[in-house]
């Protein structure tokens, strides 16, 4: 499980062998270490004593500092994960070879198959109800492999040569793909398109906070693999930037992000905002939940059913292994709908 502390004058203590959350002297909850995978701590408002970090580091627990936003903010984990040295060699050497180019142009397609499975996804919901929509969006699912094929033809030895290309296609297929999305959910939401950073209304700011849940999932799960989160391919190198969890996140943000985000507000399940145009405590801690349900969930994956947390893990391993050169090239992960 996830243990997430937020709260004005919230502390993260540790009792014998549980962590114990408390606010002004009183217990609010307890988390046995046993069952612990993670702790999320929300914006800077939170204390936490240094036996809880030696503890978790011990466990093999990484604790992530995230803002009211969704955005990353620190990580922190034990510094044997950080060792594996043959796996991060492979990782670097690759940029500078068609393998780093093989591995951006897998990401970018991963994202678009499963973009444009998620439109059709929604479709079959549509085809007895809205004709229209359901047109509108099988379309645009089909337009994909426009895309898809265009990214196919593009060839280069290094990633530099090629980068603004391969991001040309990603994005020209994403506003079509972000177009589509807004006339899926309620016009009440009164969505002005796809926003990041700074987004104040409703339905971005649920998105954000959503990627950011499973921006933390992704650096953990690299990060076991022996993969460095700092070294991308498709996303340039900048100093403090985790390019490789961006890269990697691409061919689940649809599947595991945007599908659960999609589902709330058409459900009208009650998401909040305050003044400030911030997600309200309860709204995050129901995003985290569905977000989290959702990678409990089951999606067909070499044969058979699996948990979409085991697909991420199985990926960063097939990642890892085929910068090695252990594993024929790298196949993205491609949702069913």
């Amino acid at each position: 499980m996830e243990l997430i502390v937020e709260g004005r004058g919230v502390f993260l203590g540790k009792h014998q062998g549980r962590l114990r959350v408390t606010q002004e002297q009183k217990k609010v909850t307890e988390v046995p270490l046993i069952h612990l995978k993670r702790v999320i701590i929300v914006d800077s408002s939170v204390s936490i004593s240094s036996d809880v970090i030696r503890t978790c580091s011990e466990e093999g627990i990484p604790i992530h500092f995230v803002s009211r936003r969704g955005a990353a903010i620190a990580s922190l984990y034990s510094a044997g994960l950080t060792g594996t040295v043959l796996t991060r060699r492979a990782q670097l050497l690759a940029y500078e070879t068609p393998l780093g180019v093989s591995v951006a142009k897998a990401f970018v397609r991963g994202k678009l198959e499963n973009q444009a499975n998620l439109l059709r996804y929604m479709a079959k919901y549509r085809k007895e109800t809205n004709t229209a929509l359901y047109d509108e969006l099988t379309l645009v699912a089909i337009e994909m492999r426009d895309y898809l094929h265009e990214l196919d033809e593009l060839r280069a030895d290094k990633i530099e040569d090629i980068r603004e290309q391969i991001l040309s296609v990603e994005g020209r297929a994403a506003q079509h793909y972000w177009r589509v999305i807004g006339q899926i959910i309620p016009a009440e939401l009164a969505w002005p398109g796809r926003e990041t950073h700074g987004a104040t209304d409703l339905f971005n700011s649920a998105l954000n906070y959503g990627y950011g849940i499973l921006y933390f999932q992704i650096e953990h799960t690299l990060t076991l693999a022996g993969l460095d989160p700092y070294a991308g391919f498709l996303h340039a190198d900048r100093s403090g930037k985790p390019s490789l969890v961006f890269d990697f996140i691409e061919e689940f943000r649809q599947t595991v992000v945007d599908r659960t985000i999609i589902g709330l507000v058409n459900k009208r399940v009650p998401l909040e905002q305050n003044e400030e145009h911030l997600l309200t405590e309860e709204t995050r801690r129901k995003i985290s939940d569905k977000v989290r349900e959702r990678l409990e969930s089951s999606e067909l994956y070499e044969k058979k059913r699996q948990a979409l947390r085991f697909i991420l893990q199985s990926q960063a391993r097939h990642l890892a292994l085929s910068l090695r050169g252990e594993r024929e090239g790298y196949e993205p992960f491609v949702s069913g709908w």
